[in-house]
């Protein structure tokens, strides 16, 4: 009997969701995605300090000796991860999602000339834009952003989807990827209502994603889903079928090391049949279910702050780093 990673490779694009090059050679995903937390993680592996180096000294020589080691560090960080992304598609055959500052999230201006400059870095060092998903927060100037760099050719990947409303608007605007929050879900209602547990298929995680599929598949969208954050193995076997799963190496290792049937969940031809409401999302609408929305709302603003954490976490790193080389 084969295990279940092989089988959920069979219907889903299984995806790696870190920073650690070498788990993402031990799995062999077909693409691999980033955020700030995963790399500021990686930045503090001894294995790739030699990567944290060369960047930190690659900024120092653009910004020259009168920079200080705070404009060094903000410099390199952008650079460090697209030097984590530029290793892994060493690796892997597919893309690579690298994100845009989370301090940007409700700058659309500020967003898209930062999606533009990530991309030049990438094609500066020869890879080609189709390998590469620019990751912008799903908040309405997120997706205006993410709707401007699509259309330049550059390919999306919106993150920190918690509720449907942004779903429909990144797919009514041409965006690539969608990224659903399945594990924060989760833990978001289970401190609302005060439940332990859930059992997968109820999962409120698993329950969003298979709305948002279904809805994507009824009304024929191209923007592909990719299911993320997640807590548990049933979360994932629940939603078989999806079009991509970005998963964490811990789960990935349970995955190859688990035997049994893994029945695909997720059918666009069911999806095709099922009496599904159509949605115009406009700002109005946005802002409207967005606000009527606790989880959605609570999480979107958590999310961006966790991951601006993250950024000055890294850039402290960085700065104390450059003061060590260039001492």
């Amino acid at each position: 009997m084969a295990n279940l990673l092989d089988q959920l490779k069979a219907v889903t694009v299984a995806v790696s969701d870190t920073g650690d090059i070498g788990a993402i050679e031990k799995f062999t995903p077909r693409d691999a995605t980033t955020n700030p937390s995963l790399i500021t993680a990686a930045a503090q592996m001894p294995q790739y300090q030699g990567i944290v180096d060369d960047t930190l000294k690659g900024a120092r020589e653009t910004l020259g000796a009168a920079a200080s080691a705070t404009e060094v560090a903000s410099l390199a960080f952008d650079r460090l991860a697209v030097s984590f992304g530029l290793k892994i598609l060493e690796i892997v055959p597919g893309r690579v999602s690298t994100e845009v500052d989370a301090r940007l999230s409700f700058d659309k201006d500020a967003s898209i000339a930062k999606g533009r400059d990530l991309i030049a870095q990438y094609e500066a060092a020869g890879v080609n834009r189709e390998r590469v998903l620019i990751k912008v927060a799903a908040t309405w100037e997120g997706i205006q952003a993410a709707a401007v760099l699509e259309k330049e050719g550059i390919h999306t990947n919106l993150t920190l989807i918690f509720g449907k409303h942004q779903a429909i608007a990144c797919a009514q605007n041409g965006i690539t990827l969608i990224s659903p929050f399945v594990g924060r879900i989760l833990d978001w209602y289970k401190k609302d209502t005060g439940r332990d547990s859930y059992e997968s298929a109820e999962d409120p995680g698993v329950v969003s994603v298979t709305e948002i599929y279904n809805y994507y598949k009824k009304f024929g969208f191209k923007t592909e889903i990719m299911g993320a954050s997640f807590r548990n193995l049933g979360e994932i076997t629940e939603l078989a079928g999806c079009d991509l799963l970005t998963i964490a190496p811990a789960l990935l290792a349970e995955l190859q090391t688990t035997e049994g049937d893994l029945p695909r969940k997720l059918d666009p031809a069911k999806a095709a049949l099922m009496d599904i409401e159509e949605i115009n999302v406009d700002k109005a609408t946005f802002d409207k279910m967005h606000k009527a929305d606790r989880m959605a709302t609570d999480k979107l603003a958590e999310g961006i702050q966790g991951f601006e954490k993250a950024i000055i976490t890294l850039e402290e790193i960085l700065a104390k780093r450059l003061a060590e080389l260039e001492a």
